[in-house]
């Protein structure tokens, strides 16, 4: 069973810590601290029993999350292969300034055709600490202060562990709200639960194109929202909260970059809480689909400005070392494969 937040606490519960301890191990430990940090010596502090305890728990956190591969990029993020507890292996994405992407999922069944994780399709859910644990190993390789819930899985999927997730990041963790971004193709339970937590996320909608019939068939198992639908929880969620929604919008040529999308975009969100954000697309080989150029692309989110858009234009890490979102994972199951098949001696 995958471990979760709650599992630590109730461990932590029966070596004797009250939540005042608990809030202690968690918070060095999420901040990639040893326990013995800060003024306070724990002797001063934790009971014995405890103290006794944390050795073997510090080591059973440390092996939830172990880094396989580090593939640093030149736009100074690095895409990192973590391998969990049961040999299992998820992606996570240091990016520049300061962010981290983490995974929710082993695999996904979203099945967006123009993604590899989604080809794998779900091979299970990740635990609330085995997604915490991602954040911790990125903070012992560099500072991390932004965290995206948008690497391999749908946390939609997920939603029990992904928000007990959220909770520690944004208490014990020290992530500014504001900086927890829940990325999901559109549930309504997120429109319902999310908005009831303290920690509240800013959320980033998987929009990909204007038109109801071409969305379902880019994300062929997303809920059945239109567009329209989509915006408007969107933009409920956004007043509540005061976070501008991020739309997301992977840019494929001859797909979705005409400028009838353009003028989809327009309609849908002139006026809105929001923030486009274009991605062009990170080829995958096999997958038949193309990034537009370059000047297309720009020319693409010059109009939506003008128009009255916000719109950023983004790239997605990696692209420089052949990483987008599951192709580590899936090189690494094809070496696996590779290293399990005998060889013919001739």
């Amino acid at each position: 069973m995958s471990l979760r937040v709650a599992d630590i606490r109730q461990c932590l519960a029966s070596l004797g810590a009250n939540p005042g301890h608990q809030a202690h191990v968690l918070r060095r430990w999420v901040q990639a601290r040893a326990q013995d940090s800060g003024r306070r010596r724990v002797e001063h502090y934790l009971p014995q029993i405890l103290r006794a305890g944390l050795p073997a728990l510090v080591e059973q956190l440390a092996g939830l999350a172990t880094l396989r591969s580090e593939h640093p990029g030149a736009d100074g993020s690095a895409r990192l292969l973590m391998g969990l507890a049961d040999g299992q292996t998820v992606e996570s994405v240091l990016l520049p300034r300061g962010g981290l992407c983490v995974s929710t999922q082993v695999g996904c069944a979203v099945g967006c055709v123009f993604c590899m994780t989604g080809r794998g399709g779900l091979s299970r859910q990740l635990g609330s600490a085995e997604i915490v644990a991602q954040v911790a190993l990125a903070r012992s390789l560099r500072p991390v202060n932004k965290v995206v819930f948008m690497g391999m899985g749908e946390p939609a999927h997920n939603l029990d562990n992904a928000i007990e997730a959220i909770q520690l990041l944004g208490h014990e963790g020290a992530i500014g709200h504001k900086n927890i971004v829940f990325s999901t193709v559109g549930d309504e339970r997120v429109f319902e639960r999310l908005p009831l937590g303290i920690v509240k996320p800013a959320l980033a909608l998987s929009l990909h194109s204007t038109k109801p019939a071409l969305r379902t068939e880019l994300l062929p198992r997303a809920p059945r929202l239109s567009p329209a639908e989509l915006v408007e929880k969107g933009e409920r969620y956004a007043r509540a909260t005061g976070y501008p929604i991020q739309y997301q919008w992977t840019l494929m040529q001859g797909i979705n970059d005409g400028d009838d999308e353009v003028d989809g975009i327009v309609e849908l969100l002139k006026g809105k809480y929001a923030i486009m954000n274009m991605i062009p697309y990170n080829s995958v080989e096999g997958l038949g689909f193309q990034r537009p150029s370059a000047e297309r692309a720009a020319a693409i989110a010059r109009a939506l400005h003008r128009r009255g858009v916000l719109t950023k234009l983004r790239q997605s890490a990696g692209q420089d070392v052949d990483a987008g979102c599951g192709q580590l994972r899936a090189r690494s199951q094809e070496g696996a494969a590779m290293r399990r098949i005998p060889i013919a001696v001739i």
